[in-house]
C-alpha cells in the first residue's frame, strides 16, 4: 500500500502571521509618525514675534516703537494734577478743575533787602491783576512777570490756564452734550475770569490779556463791567475799526437825515408819491428774497458745520493734531521769539509740558469746535464793533 506525500509546505501558524499584542503596542502608528516627523507649524505668537522673542520663551522681547510728539512719549501721559508745580493750585469751576497760580506782593523779597519802591507799593495796597494768556500759551507764559507785577502793583497777581491749555482738566464732550456752558467756549473763560476776581477778594480788578486772551478780557468786561477797573490788551487779536470808516459812517448818517428833512419840506407831488410807493414795494420784495437766500445759506452752513464737527471728533483728526504738533510745535515756539537764540530748554519744556497731559489733542479739537459752533447772539457781533462801548474808569491800553 502506497502512501502519497504532499510536497506543498504546511500552512504557517496563525501566530506567525499576526503580530503579537506586545509587538503591536511597541510599533508606533504610521499616521502618528508622520505628524511628528517634521518641525511644528508656526503658531500665531511665533508669526507675530521674531524667533526667540515669543512670550514665555525665556528671551526678552524687542523694544516697542515709541510714539513721540515734540519729544514726549504719548504712551506715558499723566493727569494734569500729577504735572503740577509746587506753587500750583486748582479751583473747580462748573465741573472743571482750573489750574492757576497766585503771586502776592512781597513774597519774594528778603526782610533786609527791600527797596524803597517796594516799601511804597506795600504801604499802598493796589488792585489785584488777572492775567489771561493767548492761544497755545499757559500760566508759564506769565512766569517771568508775575512777581514783578505783584511788587509794582502792591497786590496779588493771578494767572490761570484756560480750558484746552496748560494743566486745566480736559473735559470730553459728545454731540448730545446738554451742558449749558461749554467749558471750551469764550463765555466759560469769561465767567471763570469773574470767578477768580471774586476769589481775590471784594472789589475790582485789572484785566491783562495777551493775543486771544484779550478777547476773554473784553468779554469778561461786558459780562460784569462793575468788576473791571481797567483793561490792558497786549498785542490783542482784535481788529479795531479804522478812524476813517467811523467818520464815513457818521457822514452817511448825517446825509441821510438831511435828505429826509428836504423831502419833508418839498411840496407834495402825486407822481412822486406813486414812485416812492413803487420803490418801497421793490425794496420789500428784495428784502424778502434776501431773507430766503440767507435762510438757505444758514441751512447749508449748519450742515457743513455738522460734518466738520464730526470730522474733528474722529480719530483721524486727533492723529493729524499730533502730527502737526510733532512737526511744528517746537519750531512755533522758537519763531514766536524775536531772537530765537534766547529760547532755552527751560522755555521749550514749559511750553511743551501740556503735551504730557492726557487728552490734550482732544481738548484742542474741542476748542476748535467751540469757535466754529459758538453762535450766541453776543458772539455774532464782532468785538471790534463793541470797543466803543467800553467805559472803564481806568484806561484801555493796547500794545501792537
Amino acid at each position: 500500500m502506497l502512501t502519497l506525500l504532499s510536497l506543498r509546505p504546511p500552512p504557517p501558524a496563525v501566530a506567525n502571521i499576526l503580530p503579537s499584542a506586545a509587538a503591536a503596542q511597541s510599533r508606533p502608528p504610521l499616521l502618528r509618525a508622520r505628524r511628528t516627523a517634521g518641525p511644528p507649524p508656526p503658531s500665531a505668537a511665533a508669526a507675530e514675534f521674531p524667533a526667540g522673542s515669543v512670550p514665555g520663551s525665556g528671551t526678552q522681547m524687542p523694544p516697542r516703537r515709541r510714539r513721540l510728539v515734540a519729544g514726549i512719549d504719548q504712551d506715558e501721559l499723566l493727569d494734569p494734577d500729577a504735572l503740577a508745580d509746587p506753587d500750583s493750585s486748582f479751583y473747580e469751576f462748573n465741573g472743571v478743575r482750573v489750574h492757576h497760580k497766585v503771586c502776592a506782593h512781597g513774597e519774594d523779597e528778603d526782610s533786609g533787602g527791600q527797596s524803597s519802591g517796594s516799601a511804597v507799593a506795600r504801604s499802598q495796597a493796589g488792585l489785584p491783576i488777572v492775567l489771561l494768556h493767548g492761544f497755545g500759551a499757559s500760566v508759564f507764559s506769565w512766569s517771568r512777570v508775575m512777581r514783578p507785577l505783584a511788587r509794582i502793583a502792591g497786590a496779588k497777581v493771578l494767572a490761570f490756564d484756560r480750558p484746552a491749555f496748560g494743566l486745566t482738566s480736559r473735559t470730553r464732550r459728545s454731540g448730545d452734550d446738554t451742558k449749558p456752558l461749554n467749558p471750551y467756549s469764550m463765555a466759560f473763560s469769561a465767567m471763570a475770569t469773574l470767578a477768580f476776581i471774586d476769589q481775590l477778594g471784594p472789589g475790582k480788578a485789572v484785566l491783562v490779556g495777551h493775543s486771544a486772551g484779550c478777547l476773554v478780557a473784553v468779554e469778561a468786561y461786558f459780562e460784569a463791567p462793575e468788576l473791571v477797573v481797567a483793561l490792558v490788551l497786549v498785542a490783542p487779536a482784535i481788529f479795531a475799526p479804522r478812524k476813517g470808516e467811523k467818520e464815513n459812517s457818521v457822514g452817511e448818517q448825517e446825509g441821510a437825515d438831511k435828505k429826509d428833512s428836504d423831502d419833508n419840506n418839498a411840496a407834495p407831488n402825486p407822481f412822486a408819491r406813486i414812485w416812492r410807493g413803487f420803490l418801497g414795494m421793490c425794496m420789500w420784495l428784495a428784502g424778502l428774497v434776501l431773507k430766503l437766500v440767507m435762510a438757505v445759506q444758514d441751512t447749508v452752513r449748519a450742515l457743513s458745520s455738522k460734518l466738520l464737527v464730526a470730522f474733528l471728533r474722529s480719530s483721524l483728526a486727533a492723529s493729524l493734531v499730533r502730527l502737526i504738533m510733532d512737526k511744528f510745535g517746537v519750531t512755533g515756539v522758537r519763531n514766536a521769539w524775536y531772537d530765537p537764540s534766547k529760547v532755552t530748554d527751560h522755555v521749550i519744556q514749559g511750553y511743551t509740558k501740556p503735551l504730557r497731559s492726557k487728552g490734550w489733542e482732544t481738548a484742542l479739537l474741542e476748542y476748535t469746535i467751540s469757535m466754529i459752533t459758538d453762535s450766541s447772539p453776543k458772539s455774532r457781533v464782532p468785538v471790534s464793533k463793541r470797543l466803543s462801548e467800553i467805559s472803564c474808569p481806568g484806561s484801555t491800553i493796547c500794545f501792537f
